[in-house]
Protein backbone atom coordinates (compact mmCIF):
# COMPACT_ATOMS: atom_id res chain seq x y z
CA UNK A 1 0.00 0.00 0.00
CA UNK A 2 1.09 3.56 -0.75
CA UNK A 3 0.23 6.41 1.63
CA UNK A 4 -0.61 9.96 0.58
CA UNK A 5 -0.65 12.79 3.14
CA UNK A 6 -2.28 16.08 2.16
CA UNK A 7 -0.83 19.25 3.69
CA UNK A 8 -3.21 22.05 2.61
CA UNK A 9 -1.18 25.10 3.64
CA UNK A 10 0.45 27.68 1.35
CA UNK A 11 2.02 31.07 1.90
CA UNK A 12 0.08 32.34 -1.14
CA UNK A 13 -2.46 30.40 -3.17
CA UNK A 14 -1.67 30.80 -6.86
CA UNK A 15 -4.38 32.12 -9.15
CA UNK A 16 -4.35 29.07 -11.42
CA UNK A 17 -4.59 26.53 -8.58
CA UNK A 18 -7.81 24.62 -7.86
CA UNK A 19 -6.29 22.22 -5.34
CA UNK A 20 -7.50 21.98 -1.76
CA UNK A 21 -5.03 24.59 -0.49
CA UNK A 22 -5.31 27.57 1.87
CA UNK A 23 -3.16 30.59 2.68
CA UNK A 24 -3.01 32.44 6.00
CA UNK A 25 -3.74 29.44 8.23
CA UNK A 26 -0.47 29.12 10.14
CA UNK A 27 -2.34 29.00 13.47
CA UNK A 28 -4.02 25.74 12.43
CA UNK A 29 -0.79 23.86 11.66
CA UNK A 30 -0.06 22.42 15.14
CA UNK A 31 -3.61 21.09 15.54
CA UNK A 32 -3.52 19.78 11.97
CA UNK A 33 -0.37 17.76 12.67
CA UNK A 34 -2.06 16.13 15.67
CA UNK A 35 -5.20 15.46 13.61
CA UNK A 36 -3.22 13.64 10.91
CA UNK A 37 -1.44 11.56 13.55
CA UNK A 38 -4.83 10.64 15.00
CA UNK A 39 -6.12 9.70 11.56
CA UNK A 40 -3.10 7.44 11.06
CA UNK A 41 -3.91 5.77 14.36
CA UNK A 42 -7.54 5.33 13.29
CA UNK A 43 -6.27 3.29 10.31
CA UNK A 44 -4.08 1.03 12.47
CA UNK A 45 -6.30 -2.01 11.87
CA UNK A 46 -5.71 -1.82 8.13
CA UNK A 47 -2.13 -0.57 8.22
CA UNK A 48 -0.86 -3.34 10.45
CA UNK A 49 -1.89 -5.87 7.77
CA UNK A 50 -0.15 -4.00 4.94
CA UNK A 51 3.36 -3.31 3.72
CA UNK A 52 3.86 0.40 3.05
CA UNK A 53 5.93 0.91 -0.10
CA UNK A 54 5.86 4.71 -0.33
CA UNK A 55 4.68 7.87 1.40
CA UNK A 56 4.03 11.15 -0.44
CA UNK A 57 3.35 14.57 1.08
CA UNK A 58 1.43 16.83 -1.30
CA UNK A 59 -0.55 19.99 -0.97
CA UNK A 60 -0.59 22.84 -0.64
CA UNK A 61 3.05 23.12 0.15
CA UNK A 62 4.18 20.52 2.70
CA UNK A 63 7.69 21.94 2.60
CA UNK A 64 6.38 24.95 4.50
CA UNK A 65 5.28 23.09 7.64
CA UNK A 66 7.94 22.44 10.30
CA UNK A 67 10.14 19.42 9.63
CA UNK A 68 9.13 18.14 13.07
CA UNK A 69 5.52 17.90 11.91
CA UNK A 70 6.52 15.74 8.94
CA UNK A 71 8.66 13.61 11.25
CA UNK A 72 5.75 13.11 13.67
CA UNK A 73 3.45 11.94 10.87
CA UNK A 74 6.08 9.59 9.46
CA UNK A 75 6.73 8.15 12.93
CA UNK A 76 3.00 7.51 13.33
CA UNK A 77 2.88 5.69 9.99
CA UNK A 78 5.92 3.57 10.86
CA UNK A 79 4.37 2.68 14.25
CA UNK A 80 0.95 1.78 12.84
CA UNK A 81 2.07 -0.10 9.73
CA UNK A 82 2.81 -3.80 9.77
CA UNK A 83 5.90 -3.11 7.69
CA UNK A 84 7.50 -0.18 5.88
CA UNK A 85 9.97 -1.01 3.12
CA UNK A 86 13.55 -0.17 3.99
CA UNK A 87 13.86 1.60 0.65
CA UNK A 88 10.37 3.14 0.71
CA UNK A 89 10.08 6.27 -1.39
CA UNK A 90 9.20 9.21 0.88
CA UNK A 91 8.49 12.26 -1.26
CA UNK A 92 7.59 15.85 -0.47
CA UNK A 93 6.65 18.92 -2.51
CA UNK A 94 8.34 22.23 -1.73
CA UNK A 95 8.71 25.79 -2.98
CA UNK A 96 12.13 27.20 -3.93
CA UNK A 97 11.59 30.51 -2.17
CA UNK A 98 10.41 29.28 1.22
CA UNK A 99 12.27 26.01 1.86
CA UNK A 100 15.67 26.75 3.41
CA UNK A 101 18.68 24.54 4.04
CA UNK A 102 17.91 23.89 7.76
CA UNK A 103 14.36 22.86 6.88
CA UNK A 104 15.60 20.53 4.14
CA UNK A 105 18.14 19.00 6.51
CA UNK A 106 15.38 18.41 9.03
CA UNK A 107 13.20 16.77 6.40
CA UNK A 108 16.04 14.54 5.28
CA UNK A 109 16.72 13.51 8.89
CA UNK A 110 13.02 12.67 9.28
CA UNK A 111 13.28 10.17 6.44
CA UNK A 112 12.17 12.18 3.41
CA UNK A 113 14.34 10.99 0.52
CA UNK A 114 12.74 12.66 -2.50
CA UNK A 115 11.92 16.36 -2.87
CA UNK A 116 10.16 18.11 -5.74
CA UNK A 117 10.30 21.88 -6.19
CA UNK A 118 7.47 23.85 -7.81
CA UNK A 119 9.80 26.01 -9.89
CA UNK A 120 7.21 26.48 -12.69
CA UNK A 121 9.44 28.96 -14.59
CA UNK A 122 12.81 30.68 -14.51
CA UNK A 123 11.35 33.85 -16.04
CA UNK A 124 10.53 36.68 -13.61
CA UNK A 125 7.49 37.88 -15.58
CA UNK A 126 6.04 34.39 -15.79
CA UNK A 127 6.59 33.82 -12.07
CA UNK A 128 4.71 37.07 -11.38
CA UNK A 129 1.84 35.99 -13.63
CA UNK A 130 1.65 32.64 -11.84
CA UNK A 131 1.62 34.33 -8.39
CA UNK A 132 4.80 32.54 -7.41
CA UNK A 133 6.66 34.20 -4.56
CA UNK A 134 10.16 32.98 -5.42
CA UNK A 135 12.68 34.62 -7.73
CA UNK A 136 14.42 33.10 -10.76
CA UNK A 137 17.58 33.04 -8.65
CA UNK A 138 15.86 30.99 -5.93
CA UNK A 139 14.52 28.63 -8.57
CA UNK A 140 18.00 28.11 -9.93
CA UNK A 141 19.51 27.53 -6.48
CA UNK A 142 17.03 25.00 -5.09
CA UNK A 143 18.68 21.88 -6.52
CA UNK A 144 22.08 22.75 -5.06
CA UNK A 145 20.50 23.55 -1.69
CA UNK A 146 18.69 20.19 -1.65
CA UNK A 147 21.90 18.38 -2.60
CA UNK A 148 23.62 20.13 0.28
CA UNK A 149 20.93 18.83 2.62
CA UNK A 150 21.62 15.26 1.52
CA UNK A 151 18.93 14.65 -1.10
CA UNK A 152 19.98 12.30 -3.89
CA UNK A 153 16.63 12.52 -5.66
CA UNK A 154 15.53 16.05 -6.57
CA UNK A 155 12.77 16.99 -9.00
CA UNK A 156 11.61 20.19 -10.68
CA UNK A 157 8.07 21.05 -11.80
CA UNK A 158 7.58 23.36 -14.80
CA UNK A 159 4.47 24.93 -16.35
CA UNK A 160 4.19 25.73 -20.06
CA UNK A 161 1.53 27.19 -22.33
CA UNK A 162 1.30 30.50 -20.49
CA UNK A 163 -0.48 33.40 -22.25
CA UNK A 164 2.01 35.09 -24.54
CA UNK A 165 4.77 32.56 -23.84
CA UNK A 166 7.02 32.13 -26.86
CA UNK A 167 8.63 28.87 -27.99
CA UNK A 168 12.03 30.38 -27.24
CA UNK A 169 11.02 31.31 -23.69
CA UNK A 170 9.87 27.73 -23.05
CA UNK A 171 13.06 26.36 -24.58
CA UNK A 172 15.05 28.57 -22.21
CA UNK A 173 13.09 27.24 -19.20
CA UNK A 174 13.84 23.68 -20.30
CA UNK A 175 17.52 24.46 -20.87
CA UNK A 176 17.82 26.12 -17.47
CA UNK A 177 16.17 23.14 -15.79
CA UNK A 178 18.46 20.64 -17.52
CA UNK A 179 21.53 22.68 -16.59
CA UNK A 180 20.72 22.17 -12.90
CA UNK A 181 20.87 18.37 -13.39
CA UNK A 182 17.74 17.40 -11.44
CA UNK A 183 16.84 13.73 -11.27
CA UNK A 184 13.24 14.27 -12.30
CA UNK A 185 11.32 16.85 -14.35
CA UNK A 186 7.55 17.29 -14.53
CA UNK A 187 6.02 19.51 -17.24
CA UNK A 188 2.38 20.56 -16.96
CA UNK A 189 0.36 22.64 -19.40
CA UNK A 190 -1.36 25.61 -17.79
CA UNK A 191 -5.00 24.68 -17.36
CA UNK A 192 -7.80 27.19 -16.77
CA UNK A 193 -9.73 25.53 -13.94
CA UNK A 194 -13.29 26.60 -13.26
CA UNK A 195 -13.70 28.73 -10.13
CA UNK A 196 -10.10 29.97 -9.98
CA UNK A 197 -8.99 33.61 -10.19
CA UNK A 198 -7.31 32.74 -13.49
CA UNK A 199 -10.62 31.49 -14.91
CA UNK A 200 -12.33 34.71 -13.86
CA UNK A 201 -9.65 36.79 -15.57
CA UNK A 202 -10.01 34.74 -18.73
CA UNK A 203 -13.81 35.13 -18.54
CA UNK A 204 -13.48 38.91 -18.29
CA UNK A 205 -11.25 38.96 -21.36
CA UNK A 206 -8.20 40.17 -19.42
CA UNK A 207 -6.18 37.14 -20.47
CA UNK A 208 -6.19 35.20 -23.73
CA UNK A 209 -5.03 31.59 -23.38
CA UNK A 210 -2.33 30.37 -25.72
CA UNK A 211 -3.51 28.58 -28.86
CA UNK A 212 -3.76 24.79 -28.37
CA UNK A 213 -1.42 24.09 -31.29
CA UNK A 214 1.25 26.29 -29.71
CA UNK A 215 0.83 24.44 -26.41
CA UNK A 216 1.12 21.10 -28.23
CA UNK A 217 4.35 22.25 -29.89
CA UNK A 218 5.78 23.09 -26.47
CA UNK A 219 4.95 19.61 -25.21
CA UNK A 220 6.78 18.03 -28.15
CA UNK A 221 9.70 20.37 -27.55
CA UNK A 222 9.89 19.09 -23.96
CA UNK A 223 9.89 15.51 -25.24
CA UNK A 224 12.76 16.25 -27.62
CA UNK A 225 14.92 18.38 -25.34
CA UNK A 226 14.55 16.29 -22.20
CA UNK A 227 15.06 13.09 -24.16
CA UNK A 228 18.24 14.48 -25.69
CA UNK A 229 19.46 15.37 -22.19
CA UNK A 230 19.10 11.75 -21.04
CA UNK A 231 15.74 11.90 -19.29
CA UNK A 232 13.36 8.99 -19.82
CA UNK A 233 9.80 9.99 -20.69
CA UNK A 234 7.86 7.48 -18.59
CA UNK A 235 4.49 9.16 -18.02
CA UNK A 236 2.57 11.84 -19.91
CA UNK A 237 3.91 14.73 -17.83
CA UNK A 238 6.99 13.16 -16.25
CA UNK A 239 10.61 12.56 -17.22
CA UNK A 240 13.35 11.04 -15.06
CA UNK A 241 16.91 9.91 -15.10
CA UNK A 242 16.98 6.09 -15.24
CA UNK A 243 15.99 4.68 -11.87
CA UNK A 244 14.53 7.96 -10.57
CA UNK A 245 10.92 7.50 -11.68
CA UNK A 246 8.24 8.07 -9.05
CA UNK A 247 7.27 4.70 -7.64
CA UNK A 248 4.55 6.31 -5.52
CA UNK A 249 2.74 7.89 -8.46
CA UNK A 250 3.03 4.64 -10.37
CA UNK A 251 0.65 3.16 -7.78
CA UNK A 252 -2.00 5.65 -8.94
CA UNK A 253 -1.37 4.94 -12.61
CA UNK A 254 -1.55 1.16 -12.23
CA UNK A 255 -4.65 1.00 -10.03
CA UNK A 256 -2.92 0.06 -6.79
CA UNK A 257 -4.19 0.67 -3.26
CA UNK A 258 -3.32 3.94 -1.54
CA UNK A 259 -4.38 5.40 1.77
CA UNK A 260 -5.29 9.10 1.72
CA UNK A 261 -4.66 11.09 4.91
CA UNK A 262 -5.39 14.73 5.65
CA UNK A 263 -7.96 17.34 4.68
CA UNK A 264 -9.55 16.61 1.32
CA UNK A 265 -7.28 13.61 0.71
CA UNK A 266 -8.55 10.84 -1.54
CA UNK A 267 -7.86 7.14 -1.11
CA UNK A 268 -8.47 3.86 -2.92
CA UNK A 269 -8.55 0.72 -0.81
CA UNK A 270 -9.88 -2.73 -1.72
CA UNK A 271 -11.77 -1.35 -4.70
CA UNK A 272 -13.44 1.49 -2.76
CA UNK A 273 -12.74 5.19 -3.29
CA UNK A 274 -13.13 7.74 -0.52
CA UNK A 275 -12.63 11.43 0.19
CA UNK A 276 -11.93 13.19 3.48
CA UNK A 277 -13.53 16.38 4.75
CA UNK A 278 -11.94 19.17 2.73
CA UNK A 279 -11.55 22.23 4.96
CA UNK A 280 -8.61 22.01 7.42
CA UNK A 281 -10.66 23.30 10.35
CA UNK A 282 -13.50 20.85 9.66
CA UNK A 283 -10.95 18.06 9.37
CA UNK A 284 -9.27 19.02 12.66
CA UNK A 285 -12.65 19.22 14.40
CA UNK A 286 -13.58 15.72 13.21
CA UNK A 287 -10.30 14.24 14.44
CA UNK A 288 -10.40 16.16 17.71
CA UNK A 289 -13.40 14.30 19.08
CA UNK A 290 -12.95 11.82 21.89
CA UNK A 291 -13.54 8.13 21.26
CA UNK A 292 -12.79 8.16 17.55
CA UNK A 293 -14.36 5.41 15.47
CA UNK A 294 -11.68 3.33 13.74
CA UNK A 295 -11.36 3.87 10.00
CA UNK A 296 -12.16 0.78 7.94
CA UNK A 297 -13.37 -0.48 4.57
CA UNK A 298 -16.87 -1.92 4.64
CA UNK A 299 -19.23 -3.28 1.99
CA UNK A 300 -18.67 -0.73 -0.74
CA UNK A 301 -17.93 2.10 1.68
CA UNK A 302 -15.15 3.51 3.83
CA UNK A 303 -16.03 4.65 7.33
CA UNK A 304 -13.87 6.78 9.56
CA UNK A 305 -13.81 10.06 11.49
CA UNK A 306 -12.35 12.03 8.59
CA UNK A 307 -14.28 10.41 5.70
CA UNK A 308 -16.85 12.63 3.98
CA UNK A 309 -17.76 10.41 1.01
CA UNK A 310 -17.00 6.96 -0.35
CA UNK A 311 -18.27 4.53 -2.96
CA UNK A 312 -17.36 1.42 -4.90
CA UNK A 313 -17.20 2.24 -8.64
CA UNK A 314 -19.37 0.23 -10.96
CA UNK A 315 -17.57 -2.32 -13.10
CA UNK A 316 -17.79 -0.03 -16.14
CA UNK A 317 -16.34 2.95 -14.27
CA UNK A 318 -13.63 0.79 -12.70
CA UNK A 319 -12.62 -0.44 -16.16
CA UNK A 320 -12.53 3.11 -17.50
CA UNK A 321 -10.47 4.40 -14.57
CA UNK A 322 -7.97 1.58 -15.05
CA UNK A 323 -7.66 2.21 -18.79
CA UNK A 324 -7.44 6.00 -18.40
CA UNK A 325 -4.64 5.88 -15.85
CA UNK A 326 -2.74 2.96 -17.44
CA UNK A 327 -2.61 4.86 -20.74
CA UNK A 328 -0.80 7.70 -18.96
CA UNK A 329 2.28 5.49 -18.83
CA UNK A 330 4.45 5.87 -21.93
CA UNK A 331 5.16 2.14 -21.80
CA UNK A 332 1.41 1.48 -21.86
CA UNK A 333 0.08 -1.74 -20.41
CA UNK A 334 -0.20 -5.46 -21.03
CA UNK A 335 -3.80 -6.45 -21.93
CA UNK A 336 -3.30 -9.50 -19.72
CA UNK A 337 -3.29 -7.13 -16.75
CA UNK A 338 -6.78 -5.93 -17.69
CA UNK A 339 -8.01 -9.53 -17.97
CA UNK A 340 -6.50 -10.42 -14.60
CA UNK A 341 -8.14 -7.41 -12.97
CA UNK A 342 -11.63 -7.70 -14.45
CA UNK A 343 -11.92 -11.32 -15.55
CA UNK A 344 -12.65 -10.46 -19.18
CA UNK A 345 -10.52 -10.01 -22.29
CA UNK A 346 -10.05 -6.34 -23.19
CA UNK A 347 -11.15 -7.03 -26.78
CA UNK A 348 -14.54 -8.13 -25.46
CA UNK A 349 -15.34 -4.66 -24.08
CA UNK A 350 -13.38 -2.05 -26.07
CA UNK A 351 -12.21 -3.80 -29.22
CA UNK A 352 -13.90 -1.34 -31.60
CA UNK A 353 -12.54 1.92 -30.11
CA UNK A 354 -9.09 0.38 -29.70
CA UNK A 355 -9.04 -0.59 -33.38
CA UNK A 356 -10.27 2.87 -34.36
CA UNK A 357 -7.59 4.58 -32.28
CA UNK A 358 -4.89 2.30 -33.70
CA UNK A 359 -6.09 2.97 -37.25
CA UNK A 360 -5.95 6.74 -36.66
CA UNK A 361 -2.36 6.52 -35.43
CA UNK A 362 -2.90 7.54 -31.80
CA UNK A 363 -2.60 4.04 -30.33
CA UNK A 364 -0.06 1.26 -30.72
CA UNK A 365 -1.76 -2.12 -30.22
CA UNK A 366 0.57 -5.08 -30.31
CA UNK A 367 0.56 -8.51 -28.66
CA UNK A 368 1.31 -7.90 -24.99
CA UNK A 369 1.27 -4.10 -25.19
CA UNK A 370 -1.17 -1.25 -25.72
CA UNK A 371 0.26 2.28 -25.56
CA UNK A 372 -0.37 5.75 -26.90
CA UNK A 373 1.85 6.87 -29.76
CA UNK A 374 3.73 10.16 -29.64
CA UNK A 375 0.76 11.85 -31.33
CA UNK A 376 -1.63 9.97 -29.07
CA UNK A 377 0.01 11.32 -25.93
CA UNK A 378 -1.21 14.74 -27.00
CA UNK A 379 -4.75 13.35 -27.19
CA UNK A 380 -4.91 11.21 -24.05
CA UNK A 381 -8.15 12.78 -22.80
CA UNK A 382 -9.86 12.36 -26.18
CA UNK A 383 -8.76 8.73 -26.42
CA UNK A 384 -10.02 8.03 -22.89
CA UNK A 385 -13.36 9.69 -23.66
CA UNK A 386 -13.68 7.59 -26.83
CA UNK A 387 -13.05 4.41 -24.85
CA UNK A 388 -15.65 5.40 -22.25
CA UNK A 389 -18.26 6.16 -24.90
CA UNK A 390 -17.89 2.67 -26.36
CA UNK A 391 -17.23 0.73 -23.17
CA UNK A 392 -19.92 -1.90 -22.73
CA UNK A 393 -22.35 -0.76 -20.03
CA UNK A 394 -23.25 -3.54 -17.57
CA UNK A 395 -27.02 -3.81 -17.14
CA UNK A 396 -28.31 -1.53 -14.39
CA UNK A 397 -24.94 0.12 -13.73
CA UNK A 398 -24.52 3.83 -13.13
CA UNK A 399 -21.77 5.92 -14.64
CA UNK A 400 -20.36 7.85 -11.70
CA UNK A 401 -16.70 8.33 -12.53
CA UNK A 402 -13.96 8.17 -9.95
CA UNK A 403 -12.16 10.97 -11.78
CA UNK A 404 -13.96 13.43 -9.49
CA UNK A 405 -11.77 12.33 -6.59
CA UNK A 406 -8.67 11.26 -8.44
CA UNK A 407 -5.40 12.45 -7.01
CA UNK A 408 -4.01 15.21 -9.20
CA UNK A 409 -0.44 16.20 -9.86
CA UNK A 410 0.75 19.34 -8.22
Amino acid sequence: MAVYVHIPFCTVKCGYCDFNAYAGMDAVKPAYREAVVREVESWRGLLRSRRVTSVAFGGGTPGEVPAGDIAAILDAIRTAAGEVDDDAEVGLEANPGTTRLPQLRGLRAAGVNRVSFGVQSFDAANLLFLDRIHSPEAAAACVAVARGAGFANVGLDLIYGLPGQSPDAWAQDLARAVSLEPDHVSCYALTVEEGTPLARRVGRGEITPLEPDAVADMYEDAEDRLGAAGYVHYELSNWAKPGCESGHNRVYWTGGDYLGLGAGAHGFVDGVRYENAAHPRAYVERLGRDGLTPSAVGEGTVVGPAVADSYRPTERVAMFDWLETSLRLVEGFDPAGFAARFGVDIAAVVSTPLRECAASGVLDWQPGRIALTRRGRQLHSAVAAHLLAHLDQPRGATARSASAIATSPR
